[in-house]
């Protein structure tokens, strides 16, 4: 039987997003030299349950295939998806840039705006930020809320404003968890392509997991250059830790 690209849209994303944070987790258990936590302090520091952030993923990766599904079925009905044409490589790699800036200005000025006004930092960023030293697998763990308002209609905007068809997204959202799952990994590997050329790596998003670095480090998932412009960055150096791994260390006070 073969399968639609509007259902591998809805199916292929939580299958990466649990493929590539078990090769992370796997890679966390044998490279200790380059995690920026010791081994048990996730257990040590949060203040939520690897069982919990596993169901409340599962919850919120629930709520994106309902989503996608319906939005699959409502272009199917107006016959849009067979009409759609893949178009030529350099055409895609502007639409890709392009998603890649509206996801990434999107989701900064959201997520500022629910750090900076307490009641929704309280009662609902506050759940992701659980997470001291974050599980690479609970990237997307937060409030139902938040991931409809940050990453849904981010991903929404991005995918229409880009133009891209349905194959150009399942290529781009794979990509784009891939790069969030990186952020919350706590391994800064060199040889890590997404680490090296992209400077919104898991170093830059640990400085905002910190207690002193909650309103710095909002850009996610791409680039650091809302930051930089709108002076919400916080610099940071990573530096070897006395009887083994990295640590990371604010060079701004809070």
């Amino acid at each position: 039987m073969e399968i639609s690209e509007e259902m591998l849209s809805t199916l292929v994303p939580p299958v990466v997003y649990w493929v590539v944070s078990g090769i992370y987790a796997l890679l966390a258990i044998y490279l200790n030299e380059y995690r920026l936590h010791p081994k048990g302090d996730a257990e040590t520091n949060n203040s939520v349950s690897r069982t919990t952030v596993i169901k409340g993923v599962l919850i919120q990766q629930a709520m994106q295939m309902v989503v996608v599904y319906m939005a699959t079925k409502i272009r199917a009905k107006e016959g849009l998806a067979a009409k759609e044409q893949q178009p030529s490589l350099p055409v895609m790699a502007v639409q890709w840039v392009i998603a890649m800036i509206v996801l990434d200005t999107w989701q900064y000025f959201t997520h500022r705006y629910i750090h900076i006004n307490r009641f929704l930092y309280k009662h609902i960023h506050a759940v992701h930020h659980a997470q001291i030293v974050p599980y690479v697998y609970g990237a997307l763990y937060g409030h139902p809320l938040e991931s409809l308002i940050v990453d849904i209609i981010g991903g929404t905007l991005a995918y229409l404003i880009s133009g891209m068809t349905t194959r150009t997204s399942i290529y781009f959202f794979s990509f784009s968890l891939i790069k969030t799952l990186d952020l919350h990994s706590g391994l800064c590997i060199p040889w890590n392509p997404l680490q090296a050329f992209f400077f919104n790596d898991c170093a830059f998003h640990d400085t905002h997991h910190q207690l002193k670095g909650h309103r710095y480090n909002f850009s996610q998932p791409f680039f650091i250059s809302w930051d930089k412009i709108l002076g919400t960055y916080m610099p940071y150096s990573v530096e070897k830790r006395t009887g083994g791994g990295l640590e990371l260390k604010l060079l701004k006070d809070a």
